[in-house]
């Protein structure tokens, strides 16, 4: 399987550590978030990384011509226009040719999540997409239904959050897709992919799976990462 490694973004969260770097490359443990990413999905089983670009990106360029990581790295290049999250799947959509599946996961987060469990779960929903998610505090909680279909997005006062069996989630920036969803993004360069998932969702198989179970921690703000070397230390 291969996966696209989301590190386009301008990473201002981040900011200052991203002044001067891509949010790929800030630090966490004297390590680079890249690299710990690219070796967990190595770990995982993933045979071919592409990394998409933007904000500094001739830095990832440097760093994975420099590195050996035992698996193909290959880059994705949106230095022209940063696409969002829907028009960057889009546009590395020629480094998937022939799979049928891929996975998508955003480099500022940090994971144990057993991706085996999550592709054994697509493909026997046979979903078209399959969102990893769990139960934490986020101001864009997602609604899914008791079948883990993704609903709509979470609102305390829509009546369909209040049914029995109903789940309310956040999305863990892990994701993986079937090929098949090439033919239903739109033409636009540059576009979100949680609109479009709500969209089809109505007639294709869009779920969550739940893994509260692992370890999971958003590296985008300093502090995040601070707390995340402080729980760390030996």
């Amino acid at each position: 399987m291969k996966a696209l490694l989301l590190a386009a973004g301008l990473g201002t969260r981040l900011r200052p550590l991203t002044d001067d770097r891509p949010k790929a490359l800030v630090a966490v443990g004297g390590q680079t978030l890249l690299e710990r990413n690219i070796r967990f999905l190595k770990s995982e089983g993933v045979s071919e990384i592409i990394v998409n670009i933007h904000h500094f990106g001739e830095q990832i360029v440097s760093f994975v011509r420099q590195h050996d990581f035992g698996l193909p790295v290959r880059i994705s290049d949106e230095r022209d226009l940063l696409r969002d999250t829907g028009g960057a799947i889009r546009h590395a959509a020629p480094f998937f040719s022939g799979e049928e599946d891929f996975l998508v996961y955003n480099v500022d987060v940090l994971s144990d999540i057993c991706l085996k469990n999550l592709y054994d779960a697509h493909k026997k929903q046979r979903n078209l997409a399959t969102m990893a998610v769990r139960h934490r505090q986020s101001e864009r909680q997602l609604l899914f239904g008791s079948d883990l279909r993704l609903v709509g997005r979470y609102s305390p006062d829509d009546a369909a959050a209040r049914e029995p069996g109903m789940h309310i989630a956040a999305f863990s920036g892990i994701h993986l897709l079937s090929t098949r969803i090439f033919n239903m993004l739109p033409e636009e360069e540059r576009f979100p992919i949680l609109p479009i998932y709500l969209e089809l969702t109505r007639n294709e198989g869009i779920r969550g799976f739940f893994h509260d179970d692992s370890g999971w921690m958003d590296m985008g703000r300093p502090e995040h990462i601070a707390a995340w070397e402080t729980q760390h230390k030996q």
